[in-house]
């Protein structure tokens, strides 16, 4: 159909068509519903796996009531992929967040990963990519109820902003983080479509989308190599629990549902339990890349040389390995610096080899069964518990935090006497189980459990928030993604942890990808300018030399700043609550962690129930208390802020502090409200 030709009523056919891809999307799902497997399985295993592909395909393919099917149309020039003959006519495809054909195979929706549906994003006036016409779906409820038309080759239009694009980047949020497949801009879309075989960090500002963006890179990669992520697998990394429930149905809204999500402190918490706590100068000296050559050095300590020959008996002859032999052999594996476990795995493998030489040279001949016997036995299992006896990582680490003596062997020159103090538990603990353990002793076992046998490699893994991480934590995710990829995003404005990354290089450096590609996303479209231009004033104090983000989005009246007496102060927040209230979608009230037992009362007293930060928003329940240290990757149409100062105060440095401030300055969607009693920091003066 050429590309200018509609019937009387566009709204009225493109409702037909959205009605006629559900219909189909119904009998696609009904198809594999429908599914018999009792012929086509040789047993109970194959049977079981086979019905669970069968059950991840049913959920694929469920139509979200309150998630439109298709967001976008483009109407091509020419055949996509054909000869571009003169007066040919074009081809016509509505870009969705899956693929949905009818009962002929002919596509009726084109998944937005497809590359016939890049121009979606990419196309422009300058560049329209064979688009004549490219029209966008505003959508009520999951009803289409508005369309809008830009003709990429038609010089008599001008450009202008998509009014359903804004609507779509304002719309209120109630629930969960929502997928953002409707209003990638061309330099997400970028990113989202890099290469599986490279690793890419995203530094982006507050508002421009790198979380979704890095989702939605999954959600690519996942279409574009399923086959091989699917036996290597992939891994969204986020700060804590409550981030990775806020994001948790991105992923499935797109169909995607085998992608695992965990918090670093997940990753390394299989070994031991995580009781104890940290002062701030130990955990940073703990997170230290410096502590890797000590655990390094503090395994290799147990390689020991032999002082007697190696005595296999077998029958009537003794065959004897010399000392110097074994010493050479154990040199030899050193060298290489091979995984200590698989070392100690070698070990007897050599020296039956040894023996197995005697054995031809006398004569005999053996084969590889006599080598494994020979390797089994009890000298030779007694030669290599003496040489190279098996190490456990949690009772090394145990052992390097509580003996002195033993941590000043491996860290001289490493570490100073004072970092060594630092580090060392105040009340050693007797027994792996009874020491209370803290979330940097348990990366410390993790890199220890690597240098004794290898960490399984998954194919991508996702960082987000990965300014925060120490260069340790770095290592552990680094070691999960060894032979694949990653996506790492974060913002150097917003590391609020003593430890938190100076650079990307570094960062990179030690998580293993020093020859990854850095993007930067300077366009805002979540936060108002009012407001980012307000929390910018304290990039030169956090971040010098950050690139402020330039939002795209006016909202005049978006940000208010009130002065209010002391002992009035949480009853005006309470009010500024019910004001913002008054508007449709989520409200956080973000305070100091010591201000939010105190809010919680005042809430409760004016009868307002408030949520947790993760707890999902509803219609009936909008309002969340959130700590201003969990506040970090959240979003809420209004944000109250109460007293700046004491957010800043409540951190152990004014740097740190003053990076938090910006994270809660820059969760608002659409308006912010500061209140104040203290005065403000000199920086926002």
């Amino acid at each position: 159909m050429p590309a200018h030709e509609e019937s009387s009523n566009p709204l009225v056919r493109e409702r037909a068509h959205l009605a006629a891809s559900r219909a189909a999307l119904r009998a696609m799902r009904e198809d594999v519903q429908a599914l018999d497997i009792r012929d086509v399985t040789a047993n109970w295993v194959n049977a079981a796996v086979l019905q669970s592909q069968i059950d991840d395909r049913i959920k694929a393919l469920a139509d979200l009531s309150h998630t439109p099917l298709f967001f976008g149309r483009l109407d091509y020039l020419h055949v996509v992929g054909a000869e571009k003959a003169e007066g040919s006519e074009g081809e016509r495809f509505y870009i969705g967040r899956r693929h949905v054909h009818d009962a002929h195979g002919d596509p009726m929706v084109i998944d937005w990963r497809a590359p016939v549906s890049q121009p979606f994003y990419q196309a422009s006036r300058n560049n329209p990519l064979d688009v004549d016409h490219r029209r966008r779906f505003g959508y009520t409820g999951g009803e289409l109820t508005a369309y809008e038309d830009e003709y990429l080759t038609d010089p008599s239009e001008t450009e202008q902003t998509s009014k359903l694009l804004q609507a779509e980047i304002e719309r209120p949020r109630v629930g969960p983080m929502r997928d953002i497949v409707a209003t990638i801009q061309p330099e997400q879309d970028e990113i989202v479509r890099s290469d599986l075989g490279g690793t890419v960090c995203v530094q982006g500002g507050p508002g421009t989308g790198k979380t979704a963006v890095g989702l939605h890179r999954v959600a690519y990669l996942l279409y574009a190599h399923r086959e091989r992520l699917a036996r290597t697998g992939t891994l969204v990394v986020g700060p804590n629990r409550s981030f990775l429930h806020y994001i948790e149905q991105v992923l499935p809204a797109l169909g995607e549902l085998e992608v695992q999500q965990a918090t670093v402190e997940d990753l390394v918490a299989a070994r031991v339990e995580v009781r104890g706590t940290d002062e701030s100068a130990a955990a940073v000296i703990k997170g230290d890349a410096r502590m890797a050559e000590v655990l390094r050095r503090a395994i290799r300590s147990h390689v020991t040389p032999p002082v007697e020959p190696v005595v296999v008996v077998r029958g009537s002859r003794r065959w004897r390995v010399p000392a110097y032999e074994v010493e050479e052999m154990t040199a030899e594996l050193l060298a290489r610096d091979m995984r200590y476990g698989a070392a100690h795995e070698a070990l007897p493998q050599r020296i039956a080899h040894a023996v197995l030489v005697r054995m031809e040279e006398a004569g005999e001949a053996p084969d590889d069964r006599v080598q494994n016997a020979v390797a089994r036995n009890p000298a030779v299992k007694a030669a290599v518990k003496a040489v190279w006896p098996a190490v456990d990582p949690a009772k090394l680490v145990l052992r390097l935090l509580t003996d002195a003596e033993f941590l000043a062997a491996h860290a001289e020159g490493i570490l100073g006497d004072d970092e060594q103090k630092q580090i060392l538990m105040a009340k050693p603990a007797r027994s792996v189980k009874a020491a209370r353990w803290t979330a940097a002793d348990a990366v410390l076992i993790d890199e220890a459990a690597d240098l004794v046998a290898r960490t399984h490699s998954l194919g991508h893994v996702v960082i987000d928030e990965a300014q925060d991480l120490s260069p340790m934590q770095y290592r552990a995710v680094g070691r999960r993604c060894s032979t694949g990829s990653a996506t790492v995003l974060g913002d150097l404005a917003q590391g609020t942890t003593p430890w938190s990354t100076g650079s990307w290089e570094q960062a990179l450096f030690h998580l293993g990808k020093a020859d990854a590609v850095v993007e930067e996303l300077t366009a805002g479209f979540r936060v108002p300018r009012e407001v980012i231009a307000y929390a910018s004033r304290l990039l030169p104090a956090i971040s010098p030399g950050l690139t402020p983000v330039e939002s795209v989005r006016e909202a005049p009246g978006s940000l208010a700043v009130r002065e209010v007496a002391a002992e009035e102060l949480e009853a005006a927040v309470v009010a500024a609550c019910e004001e913002s209230l008054h508007h449709e979608g989520s409200i956080g009230l973000i305070a100091a962690d010591a201000r939010i037992p105190a809010l919680a009362a005042a809430l409760a007293a004016a009868g307002h129930a408030c949520l947790s930060p993760g707890e999902e928003t509803t219609a009936a329940s909008r309002l969340t208390l959130v700590p201003a240290s969990l506040a970090k990757g959240l979003e809420y149409d209004y944000v109250v802020l109460d007293e700046p100062a004491a957010v800043v105060d409540g951190e152990p440095d004014e740097r740190t502090g003053l990076r938090r401030l910006y994270v809660a300055l820059t969760r608002a969607v659409s308006g912010l409200t500061v209140l104040h009693a203290a005065d403000l920091p000199e920086q926002l003066a």
